[in-house]
């Protein structure tokens, strides 16, 4: 078991871009760079003995930051801050206080705003094999966003292929935070379509979208639609091969229950993905809109070649006060935990 930072030679806003390498006694291996918290590799034997890399990206650092990458941009592997997913209109109110943030593509604020927690460079504070701990301290009025804000990322590798995710953060201003992690993830050994990767969600029901993916607040129930997961099934079984899936799934649990969010299963490789988190909602995106040349190994991914379990409070909850509270206050501490475990079926 051991950790290992390597120089990229590279440096952003001042400070040095590291890859920090995770190795846990099986030989699985998780790289992860200190500049988005990108999860750029994880590495486990599948049933052939083969070692296979289950998450989508690219071999070298700087295809991370280039213009093409940017241009069509999916972010691969990143963590998503201040607040993941969309803020209707990028508009919040907390205490009286009205709070407008940047806006993307239709009005609505996405996955943080223009300059996210996934373009910025987190400091390395600690590493004990094999695990590091990164942070990153979001000026008041980065992005808009009100308050002085500290967040802590702590990943670790354990022996049971576990990747476990500990987030923690800290305020000095009334602000809104909702924080996950945005890997894409194929389990074949020859990657391409995840149409018939089996999957099972533990959701009875999920969460209605405007026409530009923004949740309403209102409820709906799985059964007796194609968003129907309980059982477990096919991701291609049901889905419109034009849209595939990009919706929030309400787990069916008690609010901050540490449980199953999905489980994944790929039989050519044998593995199974099984995401555990203490978060209230898991989003199930089925990479409609990526298309990129040059992955790892010369790949080129396209629409449907991933799939991502994007574990976090209710997208939108800022605004919507029957949900679950996304206001973090001075004197609290925002945590979540999430763990991606790989397993043999």
């Amino acid at each position: 078991m051991n950790t290992k930072l390597v120089k990229t030679g590279k440096v952003i806003d001042g400070k040095e871009i590291l890859g920090i390498e995770l190795t846990n006694t099986k030989g699985s291996y998780v790289k992860i760079y200190n500049y988005g918290a990108i999860i750029s590799k994880f590495i486990v034997t599948n049933k052939l003995g083969e070692k296979q890399d289950i998450v989508l990206g690219f071999d070298e650092f700087d295809q991370y930051i280039s213009d093409g990458y940017l241009a069509n941009y999916p972010y691969f592997g990143a963590i998503i801050g201040r607040y993941a997913n969309r803020i209707k209109n990028g508009r919040f109110t907390i205490d009286g206080q009205v709070h407008q943030l940047s806006q993307a593509k239709g009005g609505d604020c996405l996955h943080g705003g223009d300059t996210g927690y996934d373009k910025r460079v987190w400091d390395v504070l600690s590493t004990i094999d094999p695990s590091v701990t990164l942070r990153y301290v979001s000026p008041a009025g980065e992005e808009h966003f009100p308050g002085n804000l500290t967040t802590e990322l702590t990943f670790k590798l354990t022996d049971e292929d576990e990747l476990i995710l500990d987030f923690k953060a800290v305020t000095d201003e009334p602000t809104a935070i909702n924080l996950t992690h945005h890997s894409y993830f194929n389990l074949s050994p020859e990657g391409g379509s995840i149409a018939n990767h089996h999957h099972r969600m533990p959701a009875s029901n999920y969460l209605e979208q405007d026409d530009n993916y923004v949740v309403t607040g209102k409820l709906i129930a799985v059964e007796g639609t194609k968003h129907d997961f309980l059982g477990g099934k096919p991701i291609g079984q049901d889905w419109d091969p034009e849209e595939g899936y990009d919706q929030t799934y309400v787990l069916d649990k008690e609010y901050r229950e540490f449980t199953l969010a999905s489980e994944t299963t790929e039989s050519a490789s044998g593995l199974k993905l099984s995401v555990y988190t203490t978060e209230p909602v898991a989003h199930f995106y089925t990479a409609k809109y990526l298309n990129l040349k040059h992955g790892k190994g010369g790949r080129n991914y396209g629409p449907y070649n991933a799939f991502c379990v994007e574990t976090q409070h209710h997208p939108n909850g800022i605004n919507i006060p029957s949900f679950p509270s996304t206001v973090l206050r001075p004197g609290e501490t925002y945590s979540q935990t999430t763990i991606y475990k790989v397993e043999h079926q």
